[in-house]
């Protein structure tokens, strides 16, 4: 009989990464979503095609005790991947309550319901290199956590909650502390894909410049699609545990931009600084990056750099997508979207002879 995962927050970017997995794998996927009065299933579509019997989409809110309750009690699933969260570090310190509610208290609702239906399920929780905040990196599962945003701080009480749970009930619970992953999923707000996205519409002329916040923030950046494998080997596991999934590389924000331009050949160089620096195309002279104040986090952390041994010890996980693919992966992905949409010949030409 085929095993039933659900997936809390299916409708995001690691969702559909790890729904494709599991329906490969021959799993029943359930995914749970939050009623909106527009479509939010963009990236699921092809799944929900390709699956239609083994894909099932269900309404729910991690606020909403009862319906988690009920929920789980329909589906009882063999796996449970809570991947629902308000994820955006910055919005997190405009909505400091929400992301406490949806991240740390949806957690808690969710383990009690388990609990209180006395689930034998195995459990994964998205944890958050956040977590670590300004802490000498690198960083894994025995670094002190210093969380400098709400998001990091909601993030740290889900994940002593799920060891407070595996250790007082017997739990297969697992928190999996993922460093930044992205892909072409990524949504719009995240700076990776807003550089990627950006360069999409300036070579469209959709837009002029691209406008960022702090550019030497360092980041350990990797590929969600290999991520998602790393959480089903966490459930997969005899025994439930923590772990860090990272590539152990480190990039700043100023070269993603400048690989993600260079891709395009649209080579940047730098002048002025702080708040006046600008990025020029060294071919052209043209105005391509500013700085926007607004865009910098109220506490910074400056570089997350994740030790991933752990996990390749013992899952035998390893990152498949370095930080050249993946840039090029997403500004190739954002540049075939614009291409479908009548871009004129001798501009995308151009463009893909770059490459």
């Amino acid at each position: 009989m085929a095993k039933a995962a659900l997936i809390t927050g299916i409708t995001g970017q690691d969702g559909a990464y790890l729904a494709a997995f599991l329906l490969d794998k021959g799993y029943v996927v359930h995914g749970m979503r939050l009623y909106e009065a527009t479509p939010n299933t963009q990236r699921l579509e092809n799944l929900l095609t390709q699956y239609p019997d083994q894909f099932h989409l269900h309404y729910g809110d991690m606020t909403d005790s009862g319906g988690l309750y009920r929920l789980l009690a329909q589906i009882k699933p063999d796996e449970i991947y809570n991947l629902a969260a308000l994820s955006h570090v910055r919005v997190s310190f405009d909505l400091p309550e929400s992301a406490a509610n949806i991240n740390a208290m949806g957690t808690l609702r969710l383990l009690e319901a388990m609990r209180a239906l006395n689930l034998n399920a195995r459990f994964y929780q998205a944890s958050s290199s956040e977590m670590f905040g300004n802490a000498p990196a690198p960083q894994n599962e025995n670094t002190p956590f210093q969380p400098c945003s709400p998001y990091a701080a909601s993030k740290l009480y889900a994940y002593w909650l799920v060891r407070t749970y595996r250790d007082s009930y017997g739990m297969h619970a697992s928190n999996g502390i993922l460093f930044n992953h992205e892909s072409p999923l990524r949504g719009e707000e995240f700076v990776t894909r807003k550089i990627t996205k950006a360069i999409a519409d300036l070579i469209a002329g959709k837009s002029d410049v691209l406008k960022l916040g702090n550019l030497e923030a360092r980041r350990d950046w990797g590929h969600a699609r290999d991520y998602v494998e790393g959480m089903w080997m966490m459930l997969q596991a005899d025994k439930p545990d923590d772990f860090v999934l990272a590539t152990g590389e480190t990039y700043s924000v100023r070269d993603f931009v400048e690989a993600a331009f260079t891709c395009m050949g649209l080579p940047v160089f730098w002048t002025g600084s702080g708040l006046q620096e600008k990025g020029l195309c060294r071919r052209t002279g043209r105005l391509l990056i500013e700085i926007d104040e607004t865009l910098f986090r109220p506490a910074e952390i400056n570089c997350l750099c994740g030790d991933a041994t752990k996990a390749k010890t013992q899952l035998g996980w390893v990152p498949r997508t370095d930080f050249a693919g993946l840039v090029h992966e997403m500004v190739r992905a954002d540049l075939d979207e614009i291409c479908a949409n009548d871009v004129p010949a001798d501009v995308t030409n151009h463009v893909y002879a770059a490459e």
